[in-house]
């Protein structure tokens, strides 16, 4: 069918061993869903705050991100692959001894835009692991004393449905310290609660339940939550040759002029997060989209000023390939959204160095102290 120059009276012949073995595997990836789906039906709920949470569980393969969407950040994937997805995957290989008992808590802390939420949910996804995404609005209740029920179902359903990762986004606005004076008692309570269920006396060591918590302002976290997430993983701004392979994986599937140069649009956006080049990418996506309107409204000016009907309109096979023109017009219009001199990527920088994974620990004058 796909050969132009194939006879067009010819016909593919589909033997019956090919249908059944086809059937075989299409049923075969039927059944595994459905008992994925199955499997978190049957889930015995002891009350109604893990009723309500379990709906808001996301099966591994409904997630849909993996590692291959994500460009550079190496280090950190491997990272992760090494302390999430191996014990979970070969739980055998780490029940020797007390020391190599799975991490209990990641944080990954950056600038925004910088691909936290996506490691997160690759994690889930290559791990084939349950992903609970815990924000204030699933776990906040009008009631007082309902939130820390909510907080205990989180912890309790997370061990029923495992392996799981409960993963908290902006974990500061929830997490943050403790001695804030404007914050509500209800408010402190459920931090306490929340901390008692991760690792507390409730906690048992077997439970293969990993809290992944994101963040932009690591050094507003109570240290108490610090403590609890012992590997604190950097998702810095890309450097050049990282900025060329996370452009290669966002336009993978456009159709490019062969004039396009990777290096060259990475070398032009310096300071860019992954989100950022996103937005560059869109932007130039729509130049040749602007270009056949235009033209367009042209070509029906001059139609009906001769008095003619209108031309039909042009469809997608008539967009042209995206050039290096388009790009350029884009880096005129989108700029980095973080500063690398800012005061907020100096204090993530200071906080890296004393609190994170391959930081120098020398103490120096961090300015959000003073």
């Amino acid at each position: 069918m796909q050969n132009p120059e194939a006879d067009p009276e010819t016909k593919v012949v589909v033997s019956a061993e090919s249908i059944q073995y086809g059937l075989e595997i299409l049923q075969a990836l039927q059944n595994e869903t459905k008992s994925l789906k199955k499997s978190l039906k049957d889930v015995v709920t002891e009350n109604e705050f893990e009723k309500r949470l379990l709906a808001d569980v996301i099966p591994p393969s409904d997630i849909g991100v993996t590692f291959d969407d994500i460009g550079a950040l190496e280090n950190v994937k491997d990272t992760l692959k090494e302390l999430v997805m191996l014990p979970l995957q070969r739980p055998e290989l780490f029940c020797k001894g007390q020391l190599t008992k799975p991490c209990k808590g990641i944080l990954l802390f950056g600038p925004p835009g910088t691909g936290k939420t996506m490691l997160a949910k690759a994690v889930a996804t290559e791990a084939g692991a349950n992903f609970i995404n815990i924000s204030m609005s699933s776990i906040t209740s009008k009631w007082f004393g309902e939130g820390e029920k909510y907080v205990k179902a989180v912890f309790s359903l997370a061990s029923k449905i495992a392996p799981s990762v409960v993963f908290v986004d902006e974990v500061d606005s929830m997490l943050g310290r403790r001695e804030n004076p404007g914050e509500h008692e209800a408010m402190r309570k459920m931090k306490n609660e929340f901390m008692v269920n991760w690792d507390g006396l409730r906690t048992k060591e077997t439970e293969r339940v990993l809290v992944l918590a994101a963040t932009n302002r690591p050094f507003d976290l109570d240290e108490a939550v610090i403590r609890r997430l012992p590997r604190r993983l950097m998702v810095n701004l890309p450097d050049a040759p990282n900025r060329a392979k996370i452009l290669k994986v966002i336009l993978a599937k456009e159709d490019l002029s062969p004039t396009i140069d990777f290096d060259a649009i990475a070398s032009m956006t310096d300071g860019y997060s992954g989100s950022d080049l996103k937005n560059l990418c869109v932007t130039a996506a729509h130049r040749p989209i602007k270009e056949i309107l235009e033209k367009e409204k042209k070509e029906h000016a001059v139609a009906v000023a001769e008095g003619r009907a209108a031309p039909a309109l042009s469809g997608s096979a008539d967009i042209r390939p995206l050039n290096m023109d388009d790009f350029k017009d884009a880096h005129e219009r989108v700029c980095a959204s973080v500063s690398s001199e800012s005061v907020n990527m100096t204090e993530l920088l200071q906080w890296n160095e004393l609190y994170g994974e391959g930081g120098s620990r020398r103490k120096k004058a961090l300015s959000y102290f003073m």
